[in-house]
């Protein structure tokens, strides 16, 4: 039946999962056996559910003999590893809250990072590429020297007890650090058999908080997402289901596992279906990525558009067989219909999905499903997940909007976070009193409950009094033979208000002009919605997630331009 209204409501068929996490993982791990769970390309490890799940509990175990207690907070500071899939179901086993800490923090956000949620204890890579992580620990915490492992006390990290450090990172053994623990030798204080473990275990809730997520927008401090084992359990469960993952599939995940992109639609899904994780590195390389779909003969592969455009334009993109691949998740950012159609046609990707959601909710509200006509799939982010609601309001009144009207994309049920750690004031803010998150997110709803996100609330571009949606110019765009990948966003303008700006990578081989790009415009787009400005560059400003950082564009923009905000009533 069409609706009336922008509102839908997921099935409720199948019944939420009520278990813990770790009650769910050990009772897979008993069914799964010697099967393969787990792949480390880099790191040259393989795991069957049986040695990952002792693994687990000796974590767990040397986590409680180290002092750590439910509800402690304990950061992860790691790029993709099988140390982190291990910490992140150990500690959900033993009720501790796992804080994952973005990779590209410098000094003062990990400082924010771990005060604003108390850690106890960080487990942390020595150093990655240029990133030296424990030279910044040691300036955070020059205390670290004359410490003995467990027993740290910093004045500028005042809860931290425990600094464990990874013993390798792709391949590069870390140097033994005074105050700080190896992580080897940290498990090694663990007993599988400890009785401490399902005794704790036991004690536990699926609505108790084992995750906290930062997450921000462009301004103010980062905000701590704090899920529940119902909350991210239930979700990987039922992406998983979309996908259709089951114990024969091979999942390669290059997204990072610090980002609900990793940890839940990749390690989370695969947990709760039996399938395999696979790592190709510790980040994003497209000629790794291909290379372990091909040697692990993966069925699934996730990414966010710009991982799918790096590994289609490489070079070497033709050496390999891709033919096991059958689906994947693409999110992250809108998915380019024309990349789209490429992923499907030349990477054997015909059952690839489209994820959209949020870390505040869990994270994903809407999907589509591997047999969601191609049509929907280029042009939407499918409907609504299981036990879930969503609508389209009016961001002015908050009334509920007519089908395909655009408006604020609201998400409630299960998926929705516990709150912002120690943040009642903002958690109020964006959660209201009926239990609606509100996702800053613009989007229309057909009549059918397909959801179309067209951007969010603060980059649509006023023009002269017209709304101008810059993910409509960018799908126009992305047509042009020459145009690899685009972003528009919105200038101040003296005249107009705003104007439209587009940021152009060229197809390799190619060298299009400005006058190239309007001509393919002119007379198929309304005038309004040619970008004035057209500039071609090498790349986008990226979040280590591969999200393009519109606000940074705009910035570089103004900068050249000399523009300043224009004053709005």
């Amino acid at each position: 039946m069409a609706l009336t209204t922008s509102y839908a409501c997921g099935s409720r068929e199948q019944p939420l999962i009520t278990q813990t996490l770790g009650e769910f993982f050990d009772a897979m791990a008993a069914r799964q056996g010697e099967r393969e769970a787990l792949v480390a390309c880099h790191q040259h490890r393989r795991l069957s559910w049986t040695e990952l799940a002792r693994e687990v509990d000796t974590l767990a175990s040397a986590m409680l003999r180290s002092g750590l207690a439910r509800g402690d907070r304990v950061g992860i500071w790691a790029h993709n590893c099988v140390e982190w899939v291990l910490m992140q179901l150990a500690t959900a086993k033993v009720g501790i809250i796992l804080v994952n800490i973005n990779p590209a923090y410098r000094v003062a956000e990990v400082e924010y990072a771990l005060n604003k949620v108390g850690c106890k204890a960080l487990v942390t890579m020595a150093r990655f590429r240029t990133s030296d992580y424990l030279a910044m620990l040691r300036e955070l915490a020059p205390e670290l020297a004359s410490s003995a492992p467990g027993e740290l006390r910093a004045a500028r990290l005042p809860e931290l007890r425990l600094l464990v450090v990874l013993d390798e990172t792709d391949g590069i053994a870390a140097p033994a650090q005074p105050g700080a623990l190896g992580f080897n030798a940290w498990i090694r204080r663990g007993d599988p058999a400890d009785p401490e473990v399902p005794r704790t275990a036991a004690r536990l809730g699926p609505q108790d908080p084992i995750n906290i997520q930062f997450t921000s927008g462009t301004t103010g401090f980062p905000k701590g997402a704090t899920l529940t084992h119902s909350n991210i359990l239930n979700n990987g469960y039922f992406i998983g289901e979309a996908m259709k993952l089951g114990p024969d599939d091979r999942l390669c995940i290059p997204v990072p596992l610090y980002h609900c992109f990793g940890m839940v639609l990749g390690n989370l899904a695969c947990i709760t279906h039996g399938a395999t994780i696979v790592y190709p590195n510790s980040a994003f390389d497209p000629l790794l990525t291909l290379q372990a779909v091909q040697d692990e003969r993966c069925t699934g592969l996730h990414g966010v558009p710009t991982m799918f455009i790096a590994m289609l334009d490489h070079p070497r993109f033709g050496e390999f067989d891709l033919s096991t691949l059958r689906t994947g998740i693409m999110a992250g950012s809108p998915c380019p219909v024309e990349v789209m159609k490429r992923v499907v046609s030349d990477m054997h990707l015909s059952q690839i999905t489209i994820a959209y959601g949020m870390t505040e909710t869990s994270p994903v509200s809407c999907q589509s499903s591997t047999d969601t006509p191609l049509e929907r799939r280029v042009s939407t982010v499918g409907l609504v997940q299981p036990h879930l609601e969503v609508k389209i309001v009016d961001p002015a009144s908050g009334q509920t909007v007519a089908p395909g009207t655009p408006g604020e994309l609201c998400t409630r049920g299960y998926s929705v976070m516990h709150g912002y750690w120690g943040d009642e004031q903002r958690t109020h803010e964006a959660v209201d009193p009926e239990g609606w998150m509100h996702t800053g997110d613009l989007a229309t709803m057909d009549s059918e409950g397909y959801v179309n996100i067209v951007g969010r609330i603060k980059d649509m571009v006023i023009r002269g009094g017209e709304n101008v949606y810059p993910r409509e110019i960018e799908e126009f765009l992305y047509r042009h033979p020459m145009v690899q990948d685009v972003q528009v966003v919105g200038v101040p303008d003296p005249k107009y208000g705003e104007e439209l700006c587009a940021w152009i990578i060229a197809r390799p081989g190619t060298a299009p002009t400005e006058q190239d790009i309007r001509d393919f415009c002119q007379g198929r787009i309304a005038h309004y919605k040619i970008p004035r400005y057209i500039r071609f560059v090498q790349s986008f400003p990226l979040t280590i997630t591969g999200k393009v950082q519109k606000f940074r564009i705009r910035d570089a923009m103004k900068d050249e331009l000399g523009l300043h905000d224009q004053q709005t009533a």
